[in-house]
């Protein structure tokens, strides 16, 4: 078997790196908001880097073990809990039939990422395992976790290389949190005061946040004539301006295309760190160029590839 809810906890869902190539059909990508955290939850109970994991916001779920394995907590610290006792976040952890996990009070951050070696048996949509909520499909039958769930893992482990020194450090969470931002690509829609307002000052996040978007509050970013344009595609990262002059970031579960200004892209390194931002955290925006955005990824991919390495070679 493997794990059975007990209580869901406030949102949590099973994703993975999302679907790709079905945008033009109106299906959003879905998957990990936090995909660094995603990643490094698998590469420490050695799977591979885009194995299925719960992603648990805010409020965790308490969830019994029906099988002995390995799993690993990353992301935000929900106060992780087994059997009683506090459980070590960013590192492999035996646990046997019986075992109960449950998270406490979110000290930082405000999602974490619970992986298990060799993953859920769970079926494959359309290329991924994650949950699309507005569709209805993906998952554990396309919803959030309920109590009572039972998901089966695919190949529990009783062994890891290097165990039990297949740790990582934890990072913190908090405090102001800088996006590096592509400009555009309707820029030319806001004034010269419009962009400045959006680089130098400072947001906050709303609680307006879920796995859709992120509405932040702060000083309105000034429009030359009107918010609405014709509709067209959204990427991940893109930032809305609506019609109140209020930035809004798409996420993973966003629509496919979208009737409102952009005036940038968070860069894809960076959302990770949104992911982990919670209502009244400050955001502030820093302009960066395409290839200094891919530079970024290159240089985080390069970093996550040695770590595999390290963790299994």
């Amino acid at each position: 078997m493997g794990i059975e809810m007990i209580k869901p906890g406030l949102l949590t869902t099973v994703q993975d790196f999302g679907r790709t190539g079905y945008q033009k059909l109106g299906i959003s990508p879905s998957g990990a908001l936090d995909r660094k955290a995603m990643i490094l939850a698998n590469l420490l109970v050695a799977n591979s880097a885009g194995e299925a994991v719960l992603e648990i916001t805010m409020m965790g779920p308490e969830l019994r073990f029906t099988a002995d394995n390995f799993v690993a907590v990353t992301g935000g610290d929900l106060s992780p809990v087994l059997n009683g006792a506090p459980m070590p976040r960013y590192a492999a952890i035996p646990v046997k039939d019986g075992d109960v996990l449950s998270f406490g009070p979110a000290k930082s951050g405000c999602r974490a990422y619970l992986a298990f070696a060799g993953g859920l048996k769970l079926p494959v949509v359309m290329g991924s395992k994650s949950t699309n909520l507005k569709c209805g499909f993906g998952g554990y039958g396309g919803r959030k976790l309920q109590a009572g769930d039972a998901i089966a893992f695919s190949s529990p482990k009783k062994e890891l290389p290097f165990f039990p020194l297949r740790t990582l450090e934890a990072p913190s969470f908090g405090g102001e949190t800088i996006l590096r931002v592509i400009l555009g690509p309707q820029e030319d829609a806001f004034t010269e005061e419009g962009v400045r307002t959006f680089f130098e000052e400072t947001y906050q996040v709303t609680p307006r946040f879920d796995r859709m978007g992120c509405a932040l509050d702060g000083p309105v970013v000034e429009c030359r004539d009107k918010a609405d344009i014709i509709s067209d595609g959204i990427p991940a990262g893109a930032v809305q301006i609506p019609s109140s002059g209020k930035p809004i970031i798409m996420l993973a579960d966003r629509q496919t295309t979208g009737g409102y200004t952009k005036i940038g892209t968070v860069a894809s390194v960076d959302l990770s760190l949104l992911a982990q931002c919670r209502p009244g955290d400050s955001v502030r925006f820093q302009r960066i160029s395409v290839g200094e955005a891919q530079k970024l990824l290159r240089k985080e991919t390069k970093k996550l590839s040695k770590l595999n390495r390290y963790l299994n070679e």
